[in-house]
């Protein structure tokens, strides 16, 4: 990009006294400036209340990849009936994702601490209600009754998402913060189905729902009287392009609408590569290695987060988007092309790289083209979109390797990223135009100049660019 600067001399005129320097040459630089150009993680952290509710949320969060998993596990272990095992977890996950966002919105309209106690009551009695059921052989549908309001436990990532937007709206650190959640995102998805499959075959089937249940009950219970970084109930903005406006429903805005379906093609990625990768393990007559292959997908992901949170990029995010589309996508031809569980996991762990970096970007386009109003719905079904994409790659990959053996399921994750190229292209033009002349990640910001006043809690600068 060409940059125009305005040239002026470079020493004042003679006779003119020089302006005083605003800094000594004898000034050392500030320790803390040091220490967040070598640690831009540490630097989120001195924000009050930022430790506390950060702990508060992956505790809270852990509920979403510990449940589903735990009752699969839980029925197959009581009832012996994968098919009814597997039915009861997905009308809990439908529940979760037809209900997340809407709950997510009446925390936009009434605040998290009036919403998210409710809605966790509701999904903690239920999913009680469901052990009971279990415990005592009540009949199937007792057990459907029971799972579709145990669906309504708030979605947490995007509740702590929302504070690190208000803490550092328009500052470089919320980059950073996106990129950390990113990563905390892949850790518990990594111990959350373990940790539940052990309770449930090492101590009793109702063990790992039941955990899960506890957690979210504490999270949320430590979570919520955290006022200081808790995010203001804003009035809805004027209407705007694409429907944002008004008290409507953020998905009505065609840029999220756009950056859903784009995480949707992602999660079809990942939900292909979790069953391709157990079938292809069986093929090669390692079972085993199949936790080998996910989770070189987590670590490939997670490490790259780390790395992308760290940069200080000057690229668009829109343009961010679409390099880590295609990046995403090539990524997937590997599979193909492996003879062996190492080669796939060499292969798995390369296109994780990618998937961080991708999601990242989308999350900080989704806080430059949303509404502060109605940023923790935003962010919702931006998730929600990913969630949707593992269960649907899930199942059709599961159909092509019934019918064509694992390089079947692999096919669906080439089709995947072919797609994820052409919505992020098909977005290129709108998301910039939406987001305008918005900083890029890393890029210093309005909050920064204004100071640290984000860092001490103190309300947002308004946001760069037209919404």
């Amino acid at each position: 990009m060409i940059r125009s600067f305005k040239l002026g001399p470079r020493f004042p005129p003679v006779g003119t006294e020089a302006p005083p320097c605003p800094l000594s040459c004898s000034d050392p630089v500030p320790p803390t400036a040091v220490a967040d150009v070598a640690n831009p993680y540490g630097a989120l952290f001195r924000a009050p209340g930022s430790v506390a509710f950060s702990l508060a949320g992956y505790i809270a969060r852990l509920p979403m990849a510990m449940a589903g998993i735990g009752i699969i596990t839980m029925l197959s272990e009581t009832r012996g009936e994968y098919g009814l095992a597997g039915a009861v977890a997905a009308a809990f996950t439908l529940s979760t994702a037809l209900l997340g966002p809407q709950i997510s919105r009446l925390v936009d309209r009434f605040g998290q601490g009036r919403t998210l106690i409710p809605a966790m009551g509701v999904s903690v009695l239920s999913m009680g209600a469901l052990l009971l059921c279990v415990r005592h052989g009540a009949p199937a549908w007792a057990l459907f009754a029971c799972a579709v309001p145990a669906g309504a436990l708030p979605n947490m990532a995007a509740m702590v998402r929302a504070r690190w937007a208000h803490l550092y709206r328009d500052d470089p650190r919320l980059h950073s913060a996106l990129s950390f959640e990113s990563v905390v995102d892949e850790l518990t998805f990594v111990v959350g189905p373990a940790v539940a499959v052990t309770l449930c075959t090492a101590f009793f089937p109702e063990a790992g729902p039941l955990a899960a249940t506890a957690l979210l009950a504490l999270g949320v219970l430590l979570f919520v009287p955290q006022k200081r970084t808790e995010p203001p109930v804003l009035p809805p903005t004027g209407g705007s392009g694409g429907g944002s406006g008004g008290g409507g429903s953020a998905i009505r805005i065609g840029a999220l609408r756009l950056l859903t379906l784009t995480l949707v093609a992602g999660g079809v990625i990942v939900g292909t590569v979790d069953v391709a990768g157990v079938a292809f393990a069986k093929e090669q007559n390692m079972a085993a290695g199949a936790g080998v292959v996910i989770s070189a997908y987590a670590i490939g992901s997670a490490a790259s987060g780390l790395v992308f949170g760290a940069l200080e990029l000057k690229t668009p995010l829109p343009r961010l988007l679409l390099l880590g589309a295609v990046g995403t996508a090539l990524t997937t031809l590997p599979f193909l092309l492996a003879d062996s569980v190492r080669s796939l996991a060499a292969a798995v762990f390369l296109a994780g790289l990618f998937f961080s970096p991708t999601m990242i970007s989308i999350m900080g386009l989704v806080e430059r083209t949303v509404p502060a109003a109605k940023l923790t719905e935003g962010m919702t079904w931006v998730i929600t979109g990913l969630s949707v994409g593992v269960a649907l790659g899930a199942a059709v990959s599961g159909a092509m390797i019934d019918a064509y053996g694992p390089t079947g399921g692999f096919l669906v994750a080439v089709a995947a990223g072919v797609a994820l190229v052409l919505l992020a292209l098909v977005g290129q033009r709108p998301l910039l135009a939406r987001t305008g002349r918005a900083k890029s990640p890393g890029a210093p910001g309005g909050a920064e100049i204004a100071g640290a006043a984000g860092a001490a809690g103190a309300e947002p600068v308004g946001r760069a660019g037209a919404l």
